[in-house]
């Protein structure tokens, strides 16, 4: 029988080495994670609004989940098999003092803030509608993601290079995560799915849905890095998580770098093919840390060299 993990409490809106585990995974053991929406999944209607419904945090995790065999400086890479919502709708939100085109605790301006509003969304044949204009594809992944950082806790509204809250369409079913491990164990977390977004998560709220996540890990034993990474069929990507954008930006297009020279390109051909055919975008604008997507096509890739 497969593995099913839920939260046995209350859940954990930090990463960190200090909570207890809920459970203990496997290499190579496929499981099913449940996890609530950003909001706790305390907005049911669209009367809800966030300062009225919600304490004062976002992002529930399901987590810590120890990883048997995990050691710090080893990588862990997630397989995302599966993603299913556990509820027929999804809910976006604005939120006062949050959100990439409104003024927030870190870019002050004087004008008011925007008000609060709240959509639902029904979850019907592969679409995710609110109405006709705002009508989108089922296009399921996960917003937060990580293990825990090696001392400090760290928000699941703030990503970096543990993972954390990156929202990132590409961590999605069929595509596989890599983060570095900073504790024994690994101490891997897990939130905040979303049936869609679009690059920069512009408002601060996607399509937030809770849901049940089908995943296996792997280690690659004493195999470190330094930032997410992601492996679809056709593309090896890299996360970078700062502020500015421009140092998420070099970040992201840094450890891709790394990752092309542990394949045998040479430093700088790999800096020169990223100037040529790399690509970027963003995963969000409005997050404490913003987060880059750097990536390449294999096919450029491998050209002319093996496989690692």
């Amino acid at each position: 029988m497969m593995k099913v993990i839920k939260q046995p409490g209350e859940y954990s809106y930090v990463y960190s080495r200090y909570l207890d585990p809920i459970d203990t995974v496997k290499p190579g053991e496929e499981f099913i994670v449940h996890t609530k929406d950003a909001f706790e999944n305390r907005i049911t209607k669209e009367t809800d609004l966030p300062s009225e419904v919600l304490d004062e945090y976002v992002n529930p995790q399901t987590g810590p989940i120890y990883i048997e065999g995990a050691e710090p400086g080893d990588t862990l890479v997630v397989d995302i098999i599966d993603i299913q919502a556990t509820r027929d709708y999804a809910v976006s939100a604005m939120i006062q003092d949050f959100g990439g085109l409104t003024r927030t605790q870190t870019t002050r301006l004087l004008h008011d803030p925007l008000p609060e509003k709240v959509w639902i969304y029904e979850i019907k044949d592969n679409w995710v509608t609110h109405n006709e204009s705002l009508s989108f594809p089922w296009r399921p992944f996960l917003g937060t993601i990580g293990t825990a950082p090696n001392l400090e806790a760290i928000s699941a509204l703030v990503p970096f290079d543990h993972g954390g809250n990156m929202d990132v369409p590409d961590v999605k079913p069929g595509n596989s995560i890599h983060l570095p491990i900073n504790v024994e164990g690994g101490y891997f977390y897990i939130g905040d799915c979303h049936a869609g977004q679009g690059d920069g998560e512009l408002c601060g709220g996607a399509l937030e849905i809770p849901a049940a996540i089908k995943l296996k890990f792997s280690l690659r034993k004493g195999k470190t890095i330094e930032w997410p990474r992601i492996e679809s069929p056709d593309e090896l990507m890299a996360v970078g998580s700062a502020r500015p954008m421009e140092d998420a930006a070099r970040i992201a297009y840094a450890e891709l770098i790394n990752w092309l020279v542990e394949l045998g390109w040479d430093e700088l051909e790999a800096y020169q093919a990223l100037t040529q055919i790399g690509r970027l975008h963003v995963g969000n604008m409005v997050n404490p840390n913003y987060s880059l997507v750097a990536k390449i096509n294999k096919e450029y890739v491998y050209k002319g060299r093996n496989k690692a």
